[in-house]
């Protein structure tokens, strides 16, 4: 892993390696979330055999959030250096015509994107913790449904989750076929696919979460 961070070159295949990761959970993760539209009892059943198997709670979820925190300390560690090696900006530079704007605030998406985890993390992954571990609750695989819907009684909390999962499509739009680039998957014939499926998934994935939060709020009795 030293090896891998120490050089440039190597925290930005690191990086993208960890981005890949993360993209693959995303569509895990609004699959799962998507069945509380669709079937309440799926939902449930889904949901309370992630919760209490042990593959996914001690080893899958640690992983995750290893690549969540590694994610985001590289982003800022290269925006960084990236920054202090162009201590000069040339008054003949148009940032605006050699990059677009999501490219040059990366930095800024993933930081209200990583603040909105962190809502998030309480929401549900805190409340796991809880429940399980401090309280100590019996196991009831009727009360993820009933819980998830909870959480978008309120107008602020679902405002919220719009927010940061726009900023995190702007997010996707650049940083898929970003990774792609930084592991070298660069090819005449196969990056244009890459790059049009990049689009359809920064707006696809986003767009179901939207509506799943959406969906609960507007079906509270």
């Amino acid at each position: 892993m030293a090896g891998l961070t120490s050089s440039t070159i190597g925290r930005k295949y690191a990086m993208a390696l960890s981005a890949l990761f993360l993209l693959i959970f995303l569509i895990l993760h609004l699959t799962t979330n998507l069945l509380s539209v669709l079937n309440r009892d799926a939902f449930n059943t889904a949901s309370d055999f992630m919760g209490y198997n042990p593959f996914v709670q001690f080893l899958m979820q640690p992983i995750l959030g290893f690549a969540v925190f590694f994610h985001f300390i590289m982003g800022f560690v290269l925006e960084i250096k990236n920054r202090n090696a162009r201590p000069v900006k040339y008054a003949a530079n148009n940032p605006s015509v050699n990059s677009s704007w999501m490219s040059r605030n990366m930095i800024i998406s993933g930081a209200v994107v990583l603040a909105f985890l962190a809502l998030h993390f309480y929401d549900f992954w805190w409340h796991e913790i809880n429940y399980k571990y401090v309280e100590g609750i019996a196991p009831d695989a009727e009360r993820f449904w009933p819980e998830l819907h909870e959480k978008f009684a309120d107008i602020w909390r679902v405002a919220l989750y719009v927010i940061a999962f726009v900023l995190l499509g702007l997010h996707l739009a650049h940083g898929f076929q970003s990774s792609f680039q930084s592991i070298g998957a660069i090819h005449p014939k196969y990056t244009p696919v890459i790059n049009a499926f990049g689009k359809w998934y920064s707006v696809l994935i986003p767009a179901g979460f939207i509506f799943i939060a959406i969906f609960h709020f507007v079906t509270q009795s």
